[in-house]
């Protein structure tokens, strides 16, 4: 039987590791911690189909300027941290160039529009099937001008596939009754769906697995080996080697250490996301709703109303600054009045963010015994699935059913990654 290693037991190396194990593979698992928190725990819960636009402010507009010196702002970067950021934010400032924002977003539609599809086997895998709620998703807006800004992106999703229809003002009070009677203008996004709890997919998976003889670690991995060109390593802190026919890296926000380990290049950041869990606000909501101009999101989770969003640039190391959940908890309530803030919970997790938007996804161009699949930023959840099911063909030598160029590792070695 063959063996493989995969790095990184969030949602994405869960999915490629059940993935393989189904298709006859021995899989041990490798994390530093198990029941610690991570991306994949906290996330909004949202399977974002729809999200097939880069993440990107072309040129650093004014509004973003803005957002940059509000420390609470849905965009911030610790003046400590700017100079390592400057590589990633010099590529992160191309990608809203028209021929770049198109190719990547129909790179991104790709693995979108499998998502849903790839997804109902593997919540059906782990008994999970009734926990997904295909209610779509309201984008809502304050103001006609950010309507009318917004009006050439959803034209273009449109072309993209995405299924999306303008709500008037009566049908959103019917739709969420609890939302302020503020908003002039609504989106339905038709496919997006969400989940009860995303931990409950990190558990399920990991116990699944386990209980079909995978093999579940606690390493903390510092890098990767390929001296033997037949079992590439895993090489822990402690000085254990975790050798195996492939190994998978699927660590996040730490994955980029571990691809330079060999080689690889790679411009990765933590996009450190925040939000609060309301347990006593469940049911406010019956969908996910995106706040357009206030860049903030919230979900209706089994386990209660999920308040989320912001983008923080502070490394892997920087202690949490909390304060980020408490403003978007402040913004919330001018739009979801009555809200009930007991037992109030709140979280800050490491988006693995590329500049481009894109995962990256395939063999290392050092060793096509050494897989990657990391980078998904936002879209952790809604493309974990589907990044599984791609992993397993590669690992079986069969066809992935996409161009797997746009998400090469290869690209970051160019002088321009977007070109």
């Amino acid at each position: 039987m063959k063996e493989l290693v995969v790095v990184g037991a969030g949602v994405i190396g869960l999915a490629c590791a059940r993935r393989a194990q189904q298709a006859g593979w021995r899989v041990t698992l490798l994390d530093r911690d198990f029941e610690g928190d991570r991306a994949s725990h906290g996330n909004a819960g949202g399977i974002a189909v729809s999200e097939s636009t880069p993440i990107a402010v072309s040129g650093f507009s004014l509004k973003a300027a803005r957002w940059l010196l509000d420390p609470l702002g849905p965009l911030a970067i610790r003046l400590s941290y700017a100079p390592r950021l400057l590589p990633w934010l010099r590529v992160f400032n191309q990608v809203g160039q028209p021929e770049h924002f198109r190719r990547i977003s129909r790179a991104l539609a790709a693995l979108n529009d499998r998502a849903l599809a790839d997804l109902a086997p593997l919540l059906d895998d782990l008994g999970l099937a009734g926990q997904l709620h295909r209610r779509g998703a309201l984008t809502v807006y304050e103001t006609d001008a950010a309507y009318a800004t917004d009006a050439g992106e959803w034209a273009w999703k449109r072309e993209l596939g995405v299924r999306w229809r303008p709500v008037t003002v009566d049908e959103l009070r019917q739709l969420e009754p609890a939302l302020a009677p503020v908003f002039r203008h609504a989106i339905m996004l038709e496919d997006w769906a969400h989940v009860d709890d995303p931990l409950n997919i990190v558990r399920a998976l990991r116990e699944r697995i386990r209980q079909d003889g995978g093999q579940l670690v606690t390493a903390d991995v510092a890098a990767l080996a390929l001296d033997d060109p037949g079992r590439p390593a895993a090489l822990g802190r402690d000085g254990r080697r975790h050798a195996a026919d492939r190994v998978v890296v699927a660590a996040g926000a730490w994955s980029g250490a571990l691809a330079r380990s060999v080689g690889d290049r790679v411009l990765l950041e933590s996009e450190r996301g925040y939000n609060t869990t309301l347990p006593a606000a469940t049911g406010m909501l019956d969908r996910e709703v995106i706040f357009a101009e206030r860049k903030f999101v919230a979900t209706p989770l089994a386990i209660g109303l999920r308040i989320g969003g912001a983008a923080e640039f502070a490394g892997l190391d920087a202690a949490p600054n909390y304060r980020r959940s408490d403003a978007l908890l402040a913004l919330a309530r001018r739009y979801l009045p009555g809200m009930d803030e007991r037992d109030a919970r709140r979280w800050m997790g490491h988006r693995p963010a590329t500049p481009d938007s894109l995962p990256v996804i395939g063999a290392s161009p050092v060793s096509d015994r050494v897989l990657y699949a990391f980078g998904h930023g936002h879209l952790g959840l809604t493309q974990a699935a589907t990044t599984g099911a791609i992993v397993g063909d590669l690992l079986a030598d069969a066809d992935p059913r996409i161009d797997l160029r746009p998400y090469s590792i290869s690209r970051f070695n160019k002088a321009n990654p977007l070109c």
